[in-house]
């Protein structure tokens, strides 16, 4: 990624927003959020962290369990007005009392909410992946900014202090010239009937679930953006679990400074692990992207001293996720993890899958 260039870029795009997504915010007033979708993510990892965040908080419930809804809603003393269904999720528009639309959906169902929202008049933070083609990406996009408001992707390990540690070793050189970055995402899926196993709700295996760590890991140790890909996937279709989708993908990026990324993705396997190796030596995270509990390394052949960041501004990556979001939509800012950031991905994606499929290196700079 050439990070000078996309600098200039984000801030020209803030400018020409600035004017216009601007929303009514202070200290007293935290931005207000509705989540759509109260499954394991939206309710038990995203609500909780509303106690944690000083721009953010929590204004309104969408889903399509009423009980579970109202029952939501009470305990964090909402008011009845504040809860939506799917089917009446427009109504929203006539809430202001929501500036931001949070959507915790399956990844099928992310391009739909996301530009209803933008057509209600609000700002989107949409979960990862974006979406699940890059056509639905850019319809999204294309929305925000039909609507003068901002998109910004669920990236939340843009917003974890060893992971920013790790961009930052990278970055001042403390490896030396990058030459190999490994990243590996995965964990044993369950009940075969789980909406990431359908592929009508999840687009892909665990590509487009684990796999958006191991490519953003890639692209933000190198800080370059990949110009070819060779893929490859391993999948035992005799396993009820993965009758609709890939089970496990490897995959090797090729970057202009000649450093090579190799990741993969897997659901039959648990890991979690991203090793940056350079000239002078490395730079490792294990567990590197997990909810909690990372460890960062540096060393010249090892793990030769541990490193602790400094705590960040926020107390947790999705409070710093969230307020980012809120200072974004309130200040007029294009956010750091933008639509554009997940259509990048989602082109990458498409590659990959088109190269395990073809068997064939796929080029991503536009040379035959």
């Amino acid at each position: 990624m050439n990070l000078a260039r996309r600098d200039v870029m984000l801030g020209a795009a803030a400018l020409s927003l600035a004017s216009s997504t601007r929303v009514l915010a202070s200290e007293d007033r935290p931005l207000g959020y509705a989540i759509v979708g109260l499954g394991n993510y939206g309710l038990g990892r995203i609500i909780p962290e509303f106690a944690n965040c000083r721009h953010s908080r929590l204004a309104a419930v969408v889903s399509g369990d009423p009980a579970k809804a109202a029952k939501v809603a009470a305990d964090h003393k909402l008011p009845k007005r504040s809860i939506y269904a799917y089917r009446d999720f427009d109504r929203i528009r006539d809430n202001p009392e929501v500036d931001i639309v949070y959507v915790c959906l399956p990844n099928a169902m992310h391009a739909e909410f996301s530009i209803r929202a933008a057509q209600a008049g609000k700002h989107v933070l949409c979960e990862k992946p974006m979406a699940i083609s890059v056509a639905e990406c850019e319809a999204m996009i294309a929305a925000s900014r039909k609507a003068d408001r901002q998109l910004m992707i669920g990236y939340r390990c843009h917003f974890e202090p060893y992971n920013l540690e790790a961009m930052r070793l990278a970055r001042s050189g403390a490896a030396g010239k990058i030459r190999y970055v490994r990243s590996e995402h995965g964990f044993v899926a369950g009940d075969p009937e789980a909406w990431r196993l359908k592929r009508a709700l999840s687009g892909g295996g665990s590509l487009m679930d684990m796999g958006i760590y191991s490519l953003q890991a890639a692209r933000y140790m190198t800080g370059e953006e990949p110009v070819a890909v060779t893929a490859r996937e391993s999948t035992d279709r005799r396993d009820p679990r993965f009758r609709e989708v890939e089970d496990m993908i490897d995959w090797t990026l090729e970057f202009p400074s000649g450093a090579l990324g190799s990741c993969q993705s897997m659901y039959s396997a648990s890991q979690n692990h991203i090793l940056l190796m350079g000239e002078k030596g490395r730079i490792e995270l294990e567990p590197a992207t997990g909810y909690s509990g990372q460890k960062l390394w540096v060393g010249s052949n090892g793990r030769d001293r541990a490193v602790t960041p400094p705590p960040g501004p926020a107390k947790t990556q999705f409070a710093g996720q969230l307020d980012h979001m809120a200072q974004c939509a309130a200040n007029g800012r294009t956010a750091i993890v933008s639509g554009e950031e997940g259509l990048r991905d989602m082109r990458i994606i498409e590659a990959i899958y088109r190269s395990a499929r073809e068997g064939r290196t796929i080029r991503l700079d536009g040379r035959a």
